[in-house]
C-alpha cells in the first residue's frame, strides 16, 4: 500500500479526533437523556458565553423559574411544579450545553495547536476546518430546535430535533473518518466499485434510520403504540392526515410505523451484505467489519423491541439511543475499510470475484 510518510499521517492528531467523536458520543447520549426527561425547554434564552454559567443564587434561580414559567410547556405539562423539581430538568439543558461547549473548545484548542507546530497533515486541514464550521452551526441548529417550543409547542419541533440528531451524527462520522485518515495516512488504492457502493448504501441507510428515530423521539411516539410486532393490535393504527404531509413528521402512528419498516429494510440489507462478505471470501478485515455492521443492526433492532414494549424507560431510551451512534460508527468504518482496500480484496479460491 502506498502512502505519504511523515506530514500525511500523525497518530497525535488521530488521536485528538478518535477523543472528539468520543465527546460528541457522550453529547448524543447526554441529548437523549435530556429529550427523555423532558428538559430541553428549561433554558429559555440562548447565551453562548454567558450562559455558561448557572444560576449562582436563590435569585438567580427564581429569576430562571420565572422565565420557565412563562412557556407552554409549564402551564400545560409542568403547571405546579417546584422550584426543586425544575432544578432537577434544569441541571440536564445545561449539562448538554455545556459538553456542547467543551466540545468546541476540545476541538479548537488543539487545531490550533497542530497547526501553529505543523503537525497537521496537510490534506486534512480543510476538513478538520468543515467540521469546526459545523460544530459552530450545531450550536445555531440547537437553538433553532428549542425556540420552536417556547411559544405555540410544549415541546420542540420533532423535524428540528431530526436536524439537530443529524448534523451531529455528521460531525461524528466526520470525527471517525477523518482520525482513520490521520492514523494510516493516505492510500491511493482503491476497492471494486460494487462494493463500495454497497457500503456507502448501507452507511446512508443507517444514517436514514437515525433520522426517523429522531422524529419518533420528537413525537414521542415511542411512548405509544408498545405492542409489536402489531401496533395496538394492527399493522398501521389510523394516521391522522388532517395535517397532509406533515403528518410523515408529527403523526405518532406514522412515524413509528416508518421507524419500524425502515428497522426491517436494515436488517435484511445488513444480513445480505455481510452474507456476500462471506461468500466472496473479503479479505483485509472487511469481512470482520461486514459482520460487526450485521450483528450491530440486530442488537439494537432487539434493544429497540425491547424499549419499546417498555414504553421507553429513561435508561433503555438512552441506551437505544446511543446504541444507534454505535451502529453508525461501526458502518463508517466498515465504508473507510472498503474505500481504501486493496484492488485484491478476495482470498484465492473458485468463489474469489467482485459483487
Amino acid at each position: 500500500m502506498k502512502r505519504f510518510i511523515g506530514g500525511d499521517q500523525n497518530r497525535a492528531v488521530a488521536l485528538w479526533l478518535f477523543a472528539c467523536a468520543g465527546l460528541v458520543f457522550a453529547m448524543v447520549v447526554v441529548g437523549g437523556i435530556t429529550r427523555l426527561t423532558g428538559s430541553g425547554l428549561s433554558i429559555t434564552e440562548w447565551q453562548p458565553i454567558m450562559g455558561a454559567l448557572p444560576p449562582m443564587n436563590a435569585s438567580d434561580w427564581n429569576t430562571a423559574f420565572e422565565k420557565y414559567r412563562a412557556i407552554p410547556q409549564y402551564a400545560q405539562v409542568n403547571a405546579g411544579m417546584s422550584l426543586v423539581e425544575f432544578q432537577g430538568i434544569f441541571w440536564w439543558e445545561w449539562a448538554h450545553r455545556l459538553l456542547g461547549r467543551l466540545i468546541g473548545a476540545a476541538f479548537a484548542l488543539p487545531f490550533a495547536v497542530f497547526l501553529i507546530l505543523r503537525q497537521m497533515p496537510r490534506r486534512l486541514i480543510v476538513r478538520c476546518c468543515v467540521l469546526l464550521a459545523m460544530g459552530g452551526l450545531q450550536g445555531l441548529i440547537g437553538w433553532w430546535m428549542v425556540s420552536s417550543g417556547l411559544s405555540e409547542r410544549v415541546d420542540v419541533a420533532p423535524e428540528r430535533l431530526a436536524v439537530h440528531l443529524g448534523l451531529a451524527l455528521l460531525i461524528f462520522m466526520g470525527l471517525i473518518w477523518t482520525g482513520l485518515e490521520a492514523w494510516n495516512g493516505e492510500s491511493y488504492s482503491r476497492s471494486p466499485i460494487g462494493w463500495s457502493r454497497a457500503a456507502t448504501v448501507l452507511l446512508g441507510a443507517i444514517f436514514f434510520q437515525c433520522l426517523l428515530g429522531g422524529l419518533v423521539a420528537g413525537a414521542k411516539a415511542g411512548f405509544v403504540y408498545t405492542d409489536w410486532p402489531l401496533m395496538n393490535g394492527a399493522i398501521l393504527p389510523p394516521v391522522s392526515w388532517s395535517q397532509g404531509g406533515l403528518a410523515f413528521l408529527h403523526d405518532q402512528a406514522l412515524v413509528q410505523f416508518n421507524h419500524r419498516i425502515w428497522a426491517y429494510v436494515l436488517l435484511i440489507g445488513g444480513t445480505a451484505y455481510a452474507v456476500q462478505a462471506w461468500r466472496w471470501r473479503l479479505a483485509g478485515g472487511l469481512g470482520a467489519s461486514a459482520f460487526a455492521v450485521a450483528a450491530a443492526l440486530w442488537l439494537q433492532a432487539l434493544l429497540g423491541i425491547v424499549t419499546l414494549m417498555s414504553a421507553t424507560p429513561l435508561w433503555l431510551g438512552a441506551q437505544h439511543q446511543a446504541g444507534a451512534a454505535l451502529v453508525l460508527a461501526a458502518a463508517t468504518v466498515n465504508l473507510w475499510l472498503v474505500r481504501r482496500s486493496q484492488t485484491r480484496l478476495f482470498t484465492s479460491g473458485p468463489r474469489s470475484r467482485g459483487l
